[in-house]
C-alpha cells in the first residue's frame, strides 16, 4: 500500500508518538478489506507503539479502521481506505490519539474539550477532494479530546450503498446523530460554533473590549492577509476578523501561475499565508462576519460582526473576497448539493459513469469539463455567449475528447429533479430561441464571482456589480476606508493581484493614518 517514500515519511512521523496506540481492522473478506488491512499491517510494522486487532466477525461497516489509545475505546474510525488526500488524516489521528498534542488554536481546543452533549459524526468523503480532509480532521480531534464525541470517516466510493440511500451528491457531506448536519468545507471553530450553543455570546464576550485598531482588516484572503502583513510591519496596531482565513484560494486546487511557484494548491498556499501573518503582531479574530460599517467620527470607524459583538478602527481594509455566482434559475436552491455542485474536483467521483452538464465556458467550466470527463460518462458544457472566455490550449483539449459536447449562446432557464436530486436542465438557445432539455445527473456551475459586499449597500460607493470604487491608493468612497481584492473594481481577479492590491490598501491606510 504505501511506496518506499512514504513509508519513510511515515516512520518519521511516528517517531513523534508519546503513548501506544491499537487499530482495530474490520474485514469482511472483499479486495477493499485486504488493502485496509495490508495498510494497517505496515502502519503496526513501523512502531513497537502500535498494536493491530483484526475483527472477522464484525457487526458495522467493514472494511474500517479505529484508531484509539491503547486500552481505551475507539472514537475515530476510517471507513473505506484513508489514502489519496485523506492519508493526512490518518496520520494526524495517528499521532493525536497517540498524545502527540495538535497544532489547532488552543482556545478551541478548550471549547472541545467543554462540550458536554453527545456527538457522533459522520463525514462521507471522496478521496479526491481536497475539502473534505478539513473537516475529517476537525472532528477527529473533537473526538480525541472529549470522550462523548466520535467520529468517523466514510469513503463514499466503498460505500455506495449508504450514499445512495442518503442520496448523498456532494462531498464532504457530515451527518451529526444521523441528521445531515451541513455540505462542504467547515473548519474547526465553524463546526465548534454550531454545535456550542454559547458560541455566539462567548465570541462576542471575548471582542468586547478590544482596544481601537489603527487597521482592521476585514476579510482572510490573499488580500486580507497581505494588507495584514503590510500593516503589521509599520509597527500599528493591527487586527484581521474574517469568516475563514484563505476565502475562495481554500477551495483552489491546482496554482500554476503564482510567480516564483511553479506549482502548489490552495490549502498549502493558505496555511503558508497564514504562518506569514502569525510572524507579526497581528490579532486575528476568525469565523467573524462582518454585517455593518460606520463612521462614528472622532476619527474611528466601527464594524459590527455577526454576533453583536462591534471592533473599532481608525481605519478599515475590506477584503472580503467573491464567492461563487448562481445560476438564480428555478430548481438551483432546491436540488443545491443534490445534483447541482460547484466543486468538480470534490463531488465529480459521485457522477462516476454518469452524465453531467457544466455551465460556463471560461477557463474554470472547461477546466472542469476536462476535470470530468475522465471519471463521468457525458460531459455537456453550456456557454452563454457565442465564444468561449477560456484559453485557447484549454479548449482545444476540450475539443479533443470525445466525451465533452460544448453547445454555445444556451441560457440555462431551469434546473430539473425528482424532488429528491436531479435528473435534468432545460436551455434556451439564444440564436433561434428554441428550449432544449438535457439529462444529466449533475451540474456544475462555473460561472464567475459575486463580490461580498452586500452589507456594504447605502455605506460605500460600488458599482453596478456590487464592487467596492476605490482609487489608485485602495482608498473607497468613505475617508479612512480602503479595500482589496476580489470584492474591489480590480479588473482581474487572480491571487497575485489581490495581494498586490492588499500591499497597496495597508500603505494607502498607513499613509492616511500618518496625515490625519
Amino acid at each position: 500500500m504505501l511506496d518506499a517514500n512514504l513509508k519513510q515519511q511515515l516512520d518519521a512521523y511516528l517517531q513523534r508518538l508519546v503513548n501506544p496506540i491499537e487499530l482495530t481492522v474490520s474485514v469482511n473478506g472483499t479486495a477493499k478489506s485486504d488493502e485496509l488491512l495490508e495498510l494497517a499491517r505496515e502502519i503496526e510494522g513501523l512502531n513497537d507503539k502500535i498494536s493491530l486487532v483484526v475483527d472477522e466477525t464484525p457487526t458495522g461497516r467493514a472494511p474500517q479502521m479505529v484508531v484509539a489509545p491503547k486500552g481505551e475505546k475507539g472514537r475515530v474510525t476510517f471507513a473505506g481506505i484513508p489514502m489519496g488526500h485523506e492519508f493526512t488524516s490518518l496520520v494526524l489521528a495517528l499521532l493525536q490519539a497517540g498524545g502527540y498534542p495538535s497544532k489547532e488554536d488552543e482556545a478551541l481546543q478548550a471549547q472541545a474539550k467543554g462540550l458536554t452533549r453527545e456527538l457522533n459524526f459522520e463525514v462521507y468523503v471522496s478521496l479526491s477532494c481536497h475539502n473534505c480532509p478539513d473537516v475529517v480532521q476537525a472532528v477527529n480531534l473533537m473526538a480525541i479530546l472529549n470522550p462523548n464525541i466520535t467520529a468517523t470517516m466514510i469513503d463514499g466510493g466503498v460505500f455506495q450503498d449508504e450514499v445512495k440511500e442518503r442520496e448523498i451528491m456532494a462531498v464532504p457531506s457530515v451527518y451529526l446523530n444521523g441528521e445531515l448536519f451541513g455540505n462542504g468545507k467547515m473548519t474547526l471553530a465553524e463546526i465548534l460554533n454550531k454545535v456550542d450553543d454559547e458560541a455566539d455570546a462567548k465570541a462576542a464576550a471575548a471582542l468586547a473590549d478590544k482596544e481601537a485598531f489603527d487597521v482592521l482588516v476585514v476579510g482572510g484572503g490573499p488580500a486580507g492577509a497581505s494588507s495584514a502583513i503590510y500593516a503589521a510591519r509599520k509597527g500599528i496596531r493591527t487586527g484581521l476578523v474574517a469568516e475563514r482565513f484563505g476565502g475562495q484560494v481554500s477551495d483552489t486546487v491546482g496554482i500554476e501561475n503564482f510567480i516564483s511557484v511553479p506549482y502548489t494548491e490552495g490549502p498549502k498556499l493558505v496555511a503558508h499565508l497564514e504562518e506569514h501573518v502569525k510572524e507579526y503582531d497581528v490579532d486575528i479574530m476568525k469565523t467573524q462576519q462582518a454585517v455593518a460599517l460606520r463612521d462614528i467620527g472622532a476619527g474611528l470607524k466601527e464594524v459590527e460582526l455577526a454576533n453583536g459583538a462591534v471592533l473599532k478602527s481608525k481605519s478599515v481594509i475590506l477584503a472580503t473576497g467573491a464567492r461563487w455566482r448562481e445560476m438564480n434559475v428555478p430548481g438551483e436552491a432546491e436540488y443545491k448539493a443534490k445534483g447541482v455542485c460547484f466543486c468538480p474536483h470534490c463531488d465529480g467521483p459521485l457522477f462516476k459513469g454518469k452524465p453531467v452538464a457544466v455551465i460556463g465556458g471560461g477557463n474554470s467550466g472547461i477546466e472542469a469539463a476536462i476535470d470530468l470527463a475522465g471519471i463521468v460518462e457525458h460531459v455537456t458544457v453550456l456557454e452563454f455567449g457565442d465564444t468561449l472566455r477560456a484559453d485557447d490550449v484549454l479548449v482545444k483539449k476540450a475539443e479533443s475528447l470525445p466525451n465533452v459536447k460544448i453547445i454555445k449562446e444556451a441560457m440555462t432557464t431551469e434546473v430539473l429533479g425528482d424532488g429528491k436530486k436531479v435528473t435534468g436542465l432545460t436551455y434556451k438557445d439564444r440564436a433561434t430561441d428554441e428550449v432544449h432539455t438535457v439529462n444529466v445527473d449533475g451540474i456544475f456551475v462555473q460561472i464567475g464571482l459575486v463580490p461580498n459586499s452586500e452589507f456594504l449597500k447605502n455605506t460605500l460607493e460600488l458599482s453596478n456589480r456590487g464592487e467596492i470604487i476605490v482609487d489608485a491608493h485602495g482608498q473607497t468612497s468613505m475617508s479612512g476606508v480602503f479595500a482589496a481584492g476580489d470584492v474591489t473594481t480590480a479588473p482581474y481577479k487572480q491571487i497575485i493581484v489581490s495581494m498586490g492590491s492588499g500591499a497597496t490598501a495597508a500603505l494607502g491606510a498607513f499613509d492616511y493614518l500618518i496625515r490625519s
